[in-house]
């Protein structure tokens, strides 16, 4: 469904002016750089808009750009009321074009310069306690269809922190069970290992035994987590899984994948873990990344310190 959207963004880009350098740019994204199909679909929906833009403005060449134009179609996401994140995202898809065009000599001068991003602003992640993860991780239940693969799905997201797009491409031949570790790719198909505790080992090797057999068939290859027609689960549904057990467990539906992420890296340094290694366990490329779940615990001190402190 991915690969059928870009290709979709494609079509529409194959029809403007600027179209030909974006779609060689996209396959250098794709081919060179190993870029997730999420991250291309992305780009390719932000440099369509672009070259929508520049169209109207008559630009038929990259060559013809100017800082003008560039600043005015930046002013134009603001004037849209999208959100902060998008128009980073946007500019950061614009700024590799421009550079990813001056190494090919179709530019002479480099206008990466004249791009503003805005300032991306460092939230503090919402996370969970233990006691509200661990009745999230027991909502699974036997009257629940295929609660033993939902069960090592929650088991599996807390006790790594992985991300929805790398959990969904988990194989089988990527746990080994007997040592205690999964092998995982993240962004970049980067490959990283992550330890798996006890819980999670224990509910993997239910599902695999008990459930997986149900529902493998021709189309199930060696993925790990199958639907229930036998195919890979995709995002989507997984983030249903945690949803509907969230919703159950009485936590509210805001409750995601990426909360589990959140809370798993905020209980290993409330724990006494240090930051590198909830970096490498995070698949983060930046320390500073992950430098944000410091700021989770202090938070939790600053409350404590203000409701117990006689003179706070």
């Amino acid at each position: 469904m991915l690969r059928q959207q870009i290709e979709n963004k494609r079509k529409l880009l194959r029809e403007l002016p600027l179209g030909k350098i974006i779609i060689k740019f996209l396959n250098y994204l794709s081919i060179e750089a190993a870029l997730s199909p999420n991250t291309e679909l992305a780009y390719a929906r932000d440099l369509l808009s672009f070259a929508n833009y520049c169209n109207d403005c008559g630009v038929t060449d990259i060559s013809e750009l100017e800082p003008k134009i560039l600043y005015e179609y930046s002013h134009t996401l603001n004037m849209k009321n999208k959100v902060e994140t998008s128009i980073r995202r946007a500019m950061v898809a614009i700024k590799m074009l421009l550079k990813f065009a001056l190494y090919e000599g179709l530019l002479t001068v480099d206008l990466t310069p004249y791009i503003e991003t805005p300032k991306q602003w460092q939230r503090v992640p919402t996370t969970y306690n233990k006691i509200h993860i661990e009745k999230l991780l027991n909502e699974p239940n036997q009257e629940d269809a295929f609660f033993m693969r939902d069960r090592a799905i929650l088991e599996v997201l807390y006790a790594t922190g992985m991300r929805v797009s790398e959990i969904a491409r988990l194989a089988i031949d990527d746990i080994d069970s007997k040592i205690g570790y999964l092998r995982c790719f993240g962004k970049g198909n980067k490959e990283r290992i992550v330890p798996l505790g006890k819980m999670a080992i224990k509910a993997i090797n239910n599902y695999l035994e008990n459930e997986r057999p149900l529902l493998e068939n021709k189309d199930s290859k060696n993925t790990l987590f199958l639907s229930r027609t036998g195919k890979a689960f995709d995002r989507t549904n997984i983030w249903r899984i945690v949803k509907k057990y969230a919703i159950r467990a009485g936590l509210g539906n805001k409750l995601t994948v990426h909360s589990l992420r959140h809370s798993f890296a905020s209980h290993l340094l409330s724990g006494g873990a240090d930051l590198r290694s909830v970096q490498e366990m995070l698949g983060h490329a930046d320390i500073t990344t992950t430098q944000i779940y410091t700021h989770v615990d202090q938070e939790r001190l600053r409350k404590i310190h203000k409701e117990f402190h006689p003179r706070s």
